[in-house]
C-alpha cells in the first residue's frame, strides 16, 4: 500500500495527495491493455489474472490503494465473455490486490486489426522509433487511409464512449488519465462531451522530430496534435520528447501559441502543460525478485555460461532495440582485441516479440545469422563467444543482470528503457552500463554510464574495451552514481510528480 514504507517519506505525501485528489475528482484510466485479463479453462470457467505490460506495472501502487475505473480493450475471448456476463458494464476486479473496476472496450475484430496491426503497429510505432527506412517504411496508401478511418478513429471513439459512460455515473468532475500512442484521439473526443474534465495523456514511447512526423498525411498529424492539445497535461519520458512535441504543435497546429520556456501550448483558449516524467522502477520490488530463491537458482545455472568477464543485454527481439549492431560492435571488439578471446562472453536474454509481423521475423533471422557468424569465426571447443537465451522470463533476466561486467543498452530509440535502471540496482560486480544516447534513460543515467551513438559500431566496440579494462575504483564509483539516481527518482517519485501537477490543475479550477 502507498504510504506503508518508512524508508521513503514521499510515499506518505503521494498517498495523501491521491486521497484528496480522487475525493474531488474520480479517476478514470484509459489504456489499450488493462490491469486484468480473463482466461477460460478447459471446462469453460473464467479465471482472472493480473494484466501484463509497463502501464499496469507503473500504476500498480494506485490499483492496490484506491478505487477507480479503468477502460481497456478486450484482448481475448476470455475478456469478451467476462464483459458479456457483466452485460457490458464495469467489472469489479476479483483479484485481492486490485481495487479497480474494469470496463472492456469490445470492437469488431476486423476494426481492431486495422487499429492495431496497420496504424498502431507498424505505422505509429515505427515512425516514433525512427525506423522509417527500408524495409520498415510503410507506404501510406488507400489501405492505411481506410484503417485510420474505420480502425484507429473508430477504436478511439469506442474508448471515448467507454470513458464517458464511466464518467456519467459520477457526480464529480473526473480525472481522465490516458496512456500511449494507441489512444491519441481519445482526449479530444472526451473533451467535446465532458469539457470540464481534467485530462492527462502520458506517452511512453519517443516523440518524433517534426520532420519525421511530416511523413504522415497532414490530416493525421494535425488530428493527433490537436487532440493531445485538448488535454490539460501531456507527459513524456524526456525533455527531448517535450521539445519535439512543442515544435510539432508550433508547426502543425494552426493558431497554436507555444511557450518553449514554460512548456505550454495555448490553443482555442485552452492551456496545455507539457512536461517530462521519466518512468521509474520500484527498486525494492526489483531487488526482492532478484534475491528470491528462484532467481538465485537461475543465477547459479547462469554462472556456468559466463566468462572471466561477461557482457549482458536484455531486450525484446525487435528492430528498435538495435540488437544486431550491438553484436557487430562486439565482433569488432574481438577483431581488434584478440587478447580477450576465450575470456569474454556475451550473454543475451531476448524476448520474442510480435512474431506474426513479417519485419520482426526478418530481424530475428538477422540476429541469428550474426550470432552464428561470430561464434563460427571466433569460437572454440572451450568458448562460445555469444550465447542467446530466447525466453520471456523476467526473473531469469534479473538473475543474469546480477552477473554482468558490462550491460549493453544501445537502442535506436527508446521511450525510457527500464533495463538500464534495473541492472545497476541488482548487479553484484560493480558492472559498467553502456547506454545509447537515444534512450529516454540517458538524461538521468549519463552521470554514470558510458555513452554511445546508436549507429556507431566502432564507438560501441571502444566502449566495450574501456568498460572491460576499467579500474575497480571507477567501476564502483560509476555504479554507485547510477544506483543513487535510480533510487532517488524511483516509482514513488514518478507518480508523485504527476499527481502534484494534477493537484495543481485541480486547484486552479473554479470552486463550486
Amino acid at each position: 500500500m502507498i504510504g506503508s514504507s518508512e524508508s521513503d517519506p514521499r510515499e506518505d505525501e503521494l498517498f495523501e495527495r491521491c486521497r484528496r485528489l480522487f475525493e474531488r475528482h474520480p479517476l478514470i484510466v484509459g489504456s489499450n491493455r488493462g490491469p486484468l485479463e480473463f482466461h477460460s479453462t478447459s471446462e469453460g470457467v473464467l479465471q482472472p489474472r493480473r494484466g501484463s505490460g509497463a502501464i499496469v506495472t507503473a500504476l500498480n501502487p494506485l490499483t492496490r490503494s484506491f478505487e477507480f475505473s479503468w477502460v481497456a480493450s478486450a484482448m481475448g475471448e476470455g475478456d469478451r465473455r467476462a464483459s458479456e456476463v457483466a452485460e457490458g458494464q464495469s467489472i469489479e476486479s476479483p483479484l485481492p490486490n486490485q481495487k479497480v473496476s474494469l470496463r472492456y472496450v469490445i470492437t469488431p475484430r476486423r476494426m481492431y486489426h486495422k487499429f492495431y496491426n496497420i496504424i498502431c503497429n507498424p505505422l505509429l510505432w515505427f515512425l516514433q522509433h525512427r525506423m522509417w527506412s527500408p524495409p520498415f517504411t510503410p507506404n501510406i496508401d488507400s489501405v492505411v487511409y481506410d484503417a485510420w478511418e474505420t480502425g484507429y478513429e473508430s477504436v478511439n471513439r469506442a474508448f471515448a464512449d467507454g470513458i464517458i459512460a464511466e464518467a456519467s455515473g459520477k457526480s464529480e468532475t473526473p480525472v481522465v488519465l490516458l496512456h500511449d500512442y494507441h489512444l491519441y484521439l481519445v482526449g479530444g473526443m472526451v473533451r467535446e462531451q465532458i469539457p470540464e474534465a481534467i485530462i492527462y495523456h502520458f506517452i511512453h514511447i519517443p516523440w518524433p522530430a517534426p520532420d519525421l512526423l511530416q511523413l504522415l498525411p497532414a490530416f493525421m498529424r494535425t488530428k493527433v496534435c490537436r487532440s493531445l492539445c485538448s488535454a490539460d497535461l501531456v507527459g513524456f519520458q524526456s525533455t527531448w520528447d517535450v521539445h519535439s512535441f512543442l515544435e510539432s504543435c508550433r508547426l502543425f497546429v494552426d493558431g497554436a501559441e507555444v511557450d518553449f520556456n514554460e512548456g505550454i501550448v495555448r490553443t482555442n483558449g485552452r492551456e496545455t502543460k507539457v512536461k517530462a516524467f521519466p518512468t521509474a522502477i520500484d527498486v525494492e520490488e526489483v531487488r526482492r525478485i532478484a534475491a528470491s530463491p528462484r532467481a538465485l537458482d537461475y543465477e547459479q545455472r547462469l554462472r556456468a555460461l559466463c566468462g572471466e568477464q561477461t557482457v549482458i543485454r536484455v531486450d525484446r527481439a525487435e528492430p528498435s532495440k538495435n540488437i544486431v549492431r550491438g553484436f557487430r560492435a562486439y565482433q569488432i571488439f574481438l577483431e581488434q582485441h584478440p587478447e580477450f578471446h576465450e575470456r569474454v562472453t556475451f550473454l543475451a536474454f531476448l524476448v520474442p516479440s510480435r512474431t506474426h509481423v513479417r519485419q520482426y521475423e526478418r530481424y530475428q533471422e538477422e540476429i541469428e545469422n550474426v550470432v552464428r557468424g561470430i561464434n563460427q569465426t571466433f569460437g572454440s571447443e572451450s568458448w562460445v563467444p555469444v550465447q542467446v537465451i530466447y525466453e520471456n522470463n523476467y526473473t531469469q533476466a534479473l538473475a543474469g543482470m546480477g552477473l554482468y561486467d558490462v550491460l549493453l543498452v544501445n537502442p535506436l530509440a527508446d521511450g525510457m528503457n527500464l533495463v538500464a535502471k534495473e541492472g545497476p540496482v541488482v548487479n553484484k560486480n560493480n558492472g559498467v552500463v553502456i547506454l545509447s544516447e537515444a534512450t529516454g534513460a540517458y538524461e538521468q543515467l549519463k552521470v554514470g554510464a558510458l555513452a554511445v551513438a546508436a549507429a556507431d559500431l566502432q564507438g560501441t566496440a571502444e566502449a566495450l574495451y574501456k568498460a572491460l579494462i576499467m579500474s575497480s575504483e571507477e567501476r564502483s564509483q560509476r555504479n554507485q552514481e547510477l544506483i543513487d539516481v535510480v533510487s532517488s527518482e524511483n516509482a514513488t517519485h514518478w507518480l508523485l510528480s504527476q499527481i502534484r501537477e494534477l493537484d495543481s490543475i485541480s486547484n486552479q479550477l473554479p470552486q463550486h
